[in-house]
């Protein structure tokens, strides 16, 4: 069966299950599309959208980063470290490709060249997040959606003996890139911010909210701290309560295996046991956003909106990393120009081989970067959310909600 069979019989089965509930195909392209592609809501929020993304590009070029293209298939993707289904495959010209879950890899590779003081770009991601198995509506997961992908060169050029033997100085640097990473995330939302301010009055007074100006800093929580206080579950919704913001830090998130863990190597070459690491040896910030209710000025739930890091930027602990992760089984072995051993590496040679290139010196050229993801549609539904935007599927136009849907139409 040809891929064009199989969805014209997964269409036929569906249109007979509508039918034989005494309902049509066409009913159920009302109900679920053309009635919200008409709403006043969606107009509003799609006006949101427009200036919040605007703004976000002009910061940006306006810092000095560049805009690079998409990255949609590659043979290594972001592995996450939270549960999907799987990651989807393309054939194409005799080898196998993978949708990228996110532009990760794709944005360390394009600051290689130390002109390039960063890149951005509103990136497509494709991630087949579970449906809830209690069949509850969580309302915030899309399978496919947008983030504003971000990277930022540090040029700190700290090589594995400094990061090895002077932790004292290696790490006074790493506070103060991280300070600057904060600064520059929160600069880039308060810009974004003030431009729907300005702009988008009527939008947001239409779906019930608004919004304050940001002031820099937001208040800052550690993730070690929060899970004290309170149960892993929902704890952003918790101290969003207790924050008195609308935008606040977690900070110290043991996530990605691209997120920087330092010290993670021991001097003797040996690691750090995995038990052993505390939020301020995790160089991980997400940023968390709620609405403010127009009527009330009360908060709503508060939902994580962006990701990023500090990331790992020498070839020994990258490859460790991954090792630890899981994300590969077995250590390239590089000899001549050639990884030995590629075929077990899932993918990841061509990366690794770059990122373990130096210069005629001896020094790495991979680059030392910050970054971030900052999600389109999970922002605008977190800052929207009330009494008019319940899910995200609200202010999407073709929002692939794992909760929503039997099967995504459009």
């Amino acid at each position: 069966m040809t891929d064009d069979q199989s969805i014209s019989e997964s269409l036929m089965g569906f249109q007979a299950a509508l039918k034989e509930n005494g309902s049509s195909l066409e009913s159920y392209i009302k109900e679920s599309y053309i009635d919200k592609w008409m709403r006043d809501e969606l107009y509003h929020a799609m006006a949101i959208r427009t200036t919040f993304v605007n703004a976000m590009q002009s910061f940006l070029a306006d810092y000095g980063l560049l805009d690079m293209e998409r990255v949609m298939l590659s043979p290594v993707t972001d592995p996450l470290a939270h549960d999907i289904e799987h990651t989807p495959t393309i054939k194409y010209k005799g080898h196998t490709y993978r949708g990228t879950h996110s532009m990760i890899y794709s944005k360390f590779l394009a600051c290689f060249n130390k002109k390039v003081k960063g890149v951005f770009v509103d990136s497509p991601n494709i991630r087949l997040e579970i449906e809830n198995p209690l069949g509850k509506q969580r309302g915030k997961y899309l399978i496919d959606f947008s983030q504003m992908d971000i990277e930022v060169r540090r040029n700190r050029g700290i090589d594995l003996d400094e990061y090895l033997n002077n932790q004292e100085k290696v790490s006074q640097i790493l506070q103060e890139d991280f300070e600057n990473a904060l600064s520059f995330f929160e600069k880039l939302i308060i810009y974004s911010v003030k431009a729907v301010i300005n702009k988008n009055e009527d939008d947001l007074k239409a779906l019930g909210v608004v919004l304050e100006e940001p002031k820099s800093p937001f208040p800052r929580y550690r993730k070690d701290e929060v899970e004290k206080k309170y149960d892993a579950a929902n704890y952003e919704k918790k101290v969003g309560a207790e924050a008195g913001s609308q935008f606040f830090w977690i900070t110290g998130l043991m996530r990605e295996n691209y997120d920087l863990i330092y010290p993670y190597l021991k001097p003797d070459g040996s690691k750090i046991p995995l038990g052993n690491f505390n939020s301020d040896m995790i160089y991980n910030y997400d940023i968390c956003a709620q609405s403010i209710q127009l009527d009330t000025g009360k908060y709503g739930d508060a939902f994580e909106i962006s990701s990023g890091a500090i990331r790992e930027w020498l070839f020994e602990p990258i490859i460790e990393r991954l090792l630890d992760n899981k994300i590969i089984k077995v250590r390239p072995i590089i000899e001549n120009g050639n990884i030995v051993n590629i075929n077990e590496l899932d993918g990841y040679g061509p990366f690794l081989l770059a990122a373990s290139q130096k210069d005629a010196a001896g020094k790495s050229l991979f680059p030392d970067t910050f970054g971030g993801g900052i999600g389109i549609e999970r922002t605008i539904f977190a800052l929207c959310k009330g009494e008019k935007i319940k899910k995200v599927d609200d202010i999407t136009l073709f929002g692939k909600n794992p909760d929503s849907h039997p099967l995504y139409l459009f």
